[in-house]
């Protein structure tokens, strides 16, 4: 198909570009405002409004009511920057976005999001970013500037130019003085439709307040006049083109001053205008500048020389920013800084920035201790549509597993594995503990996610697993794992051989938990019959119901009521260790268990019970392993009905839970070699 401009301008939106493009009168911009209180709403209002947009979603999570917000989903370009398992982080910041919104004092803090390295506090100041750009191009989200347009015979007021643009993008509201705008605003009825408190305050920068003095003086004062060369614009806020969003990040110090910051002198107009002082001769094109109207983010912040971080105490405080030669100039703007553990606490130790301290937020943005949200982030980036070799189930499991590991603190219960920590975190049960019991495992893990291995590093080793030449055919947690340990001797941020040792630890546990997953699948495979499993554990319910409230069970064949199957329960229960001595105990952890759903509404599902999971499975499995001898899977002679038994096995595999033919082979082959060793857990 040949394809021409016309085509090509087919898919443009025309009356898009006109609205993102509008512009009009002082007396027409007042009739929107009228008609919209919102154009007028502050930096920090804007941004929360652009959070909430997206909507908000309410959940319960260890008896403790949480917002999730879509928003961080980063579902508008499709996932890119998504933000996994940080809910409370967020919700924790977008607090402090709705307590600067009604003015409640967070407006004049700087936003310090602070955690240790690879734990998305960059990609949250990317998405707020990226977030106020595409909200500026939206309706609910429009806010509008101005500029001068005048005569020739008035073009010595601006230098000689015709039009003269607002060089901060200022409110044109700003443009009414302060003493009229109690009144106006109350006009306007900006005092009783707005949600929020006006924040409209200060003055225009200083090239708009020169033209407007000026002009003043031109008309003798009469402000009708000067505003009829006012023209209102539509705003869109833009990284790239540096309009309402700024970034700074440390340099060199002998290459970088705080004019980059409040803008600096333009020489080459300072012979035309005659002054350094005079406003036209100077650029205000610093970050605080063009950031103007919506966010400047400022990388590892606490990096900066001591005369930057002096810009931000004003900034912060009072909205105000002391450009040079000239007085404090009026800001608007969320401020957003981030930065490790190592610098925050040089902050900390420095009793000089007492005054930066005490006008931060600190907000912590910790590693995710969940184990299904750390997968979320490897499955984003290898995943099939971006990697086309065959990635092989419970591969960035177990390597998610061992990261979350390595961010756990040991629990204080002596009964309580690391393993079993991080299960319940994910919202499996274990026998005698309750939802209140891991909110007190978090309580008492104070620091908890804020050590450990950052997502990065195991990124880079899934990376260098996948180009490694033992991963021809698919990649397998072995060879995951095996990178994972091999890079701990060379890795940059472990500076003791006790926390490495620590780390080798957790990855033989990560294996053993694997080898658990698979022999568990296989056993799946052999059995394949859900159906039986639900009717088994409706059995063993009803089972151990009686027992413990000392009824008898009907029987369903025979219509007679009978003792409870002891012999049932017992071959279930040892099939995960339960001595006879604990069986009654066990019981009623089971039953209280249920009746903990019911209160709640939830009805009970053997899957969330992963310990009588497995020993449904394995009771299945004994029951049926009979019509397949795993041992034949490594033998050499395989007869043409084993070898149809193994095919049907292997299919399974595929089918059920993801494998490819090579994949399922390896597997099999695996979990054979441990049942012929004896390696099976009775």
């Amino acid at each position: 198909m040949v394809v021409c401009i016309k085509d090509i301008a087919r898919l443009q939106d025309v009356g898009e570009y006109r609205e993102l493009h509008w512009e009009g009168s002082f007396d027409e911009y007042l009739d929107l405002v009228r008609q919209r209180p919102g154009v007028v709403r502050s930096a920090f209002q804007r941004v929360y409004d652009m959070i909430e947009s997206h909507g908000r979603e309410e959940y319960i999570d260890s008896r403790k009511r949480l917002v999730r917000f879509p928003f961080f989903r980063d579902e508008q370009n499709g996932g890119a920057d998504a933000i996994y398992g940080l809910d409370i982080a967020l919700m924790r910041l977008v607090n402090v976005f709705k307590s600067a919104a009604f003015g409640y004092g967070t407006e004049k803090r700087v936003l310090l999001l602070h955690g240790p390295v690879g734990s998305a506090k960059s990609t949250i100041a990317r998405l707020l970013k990226k977030g106020i750009e595409a909200y500026s191009k939206t309706r609910e989200g429009a806010l509008y500037t101005f500029e001068w347009r005048l005569p020739d015979a008035l073009t010595h007021v601006t230098g000689g130019q015709n039009v003269f643009r607002s060089p901060m993008n200022e409110e044109p509201l700003k443009l009414i003085p302060i003493d009229w705008r109690p009144k106006v605003f109350e006009d306007l009825g900006l005092t009783k439709n707005l949600p929020y408190p006006v924040q409209i305050s200060g003055d225009v920068d200083p090239a708009s307040r020169f033209v407007f003095r000026e002009l003043m003086a031109h008309y003798g004062g009469d402000w009708e006049k000067v505003m009829s060369h006012i023209v209102v614009k539509r705003l869109v806020l833009s990284e790239k083109d540096r309009v309402g969003i700024g970034t700074f990040q440390p340099k060199d110090e002998k290459n970088q001053d705080s004019t980059e910051l409040t803008g600096d002198l333009n020489y080459r107009k300072i012979a035309e205008f005659g002054s350094d002082s005079d406003p036209r001769a100077f650029n205000f094109d610093g970050e605080f500048n063009i950031a103007n109207r919506g966010v400047i983010e400022f990388i590892e912040v606490l990096k900066l020389d001591v005369a930057f971080l002096y810009d931000l105490l004003s900034a912060s405080q009072e909205h105000k920013i002391k450009p040079k030669k000239f007085a404090q100039t009026d800001i608007d703007e969320v401020i957003i800084g981030h930065t490790n553990e190592a610098e925050y606490k040089k902050l900390l130790n420095n009793e000089f920035m007492e005054a930066l301290r005490d006008r931060t937020v600190k907000i912590d943005i910790p590693y995710i201790t969940k184990l299904d949200e750390e997968i979320k982030i490897y499955t984003k980036d290898y995943n099939p549509s971006r990697i086309k070799k065959h990635i092989a189930p419970h591969t960035l499991e177990v390597a998610a597993m061992w990261a979350v590991l390595t961010r756990l603190e040991d629990p204080k219960k002596h009964n309580l594995t690391t393993v079993q920590k991080l299960k319940l975190y994910n919202g499996k049960s274990l026998p005698g503990y309750t939802e209140d019991n891991v909110k007190e495992l978090r309580k008492e893990a104070v620091r908890e996610g804020m050590d450990g291995i950052s997502p990065r590093y195991v990124q880079d080793k899934i990376s260098n697993a996948l180009v490694s030449e033992k991963s021809e055919g698919h990649l397998n947690p072995f060879l995951v794992m095996n990178e994972l340990e091999a890079g701990l001797r060379t890795h940059s941020l472990i500076n003791n051989d006790d926390q490495r040792k620590r780390y080798r630890e957790l990855i033989a546990l990560v294996k053993q938990e694997y080898e658990d997953l698979v022999k568990n699948e296989v056993q799946r495979a052999i059995s394949a019959d859900e159906e039986a499993v639900q009717k088994l554990c409706a059995n063993y319910i009803d089972n151990v119901k009686a027992y413990t409230q000392r009824e008898k069970v009907k029987n369903k064949y025979t219509g007679q009521d009978e003792e409870p199957d002891e012999r049932l329960m017992r071959s279930i229960e040892e099939k995960i260790d339960i001595p006879e001595s604990r069986k009654d105990d066990f019981r009623r952890e089971i039953m209280n268990y249920i009746g903990a759903l019911a209160i709640e509404g939830k009805v009970f599902d053997y899957r969330t019970n992963e310990r009588l999971h497995k020993a449904l499975e394995a009771k299945l499995f004994e029951d049926q392993k009979d019509s397949i001898k795993l041992s034949s899977l490594i033998s050499n002679v395989v007869d043409r009905e084993t070898q149809k038994k193994i095919d049907i096995v292997k299919q399974r595999m595929i089918r059920n839970f993801g494998y490819n033919e090579e994949s399922a082979t390896d597997v099999l082959n695996y979990v054979a070699s441990i049942f012929a060793r004896g390696d099976v857990k009775s």
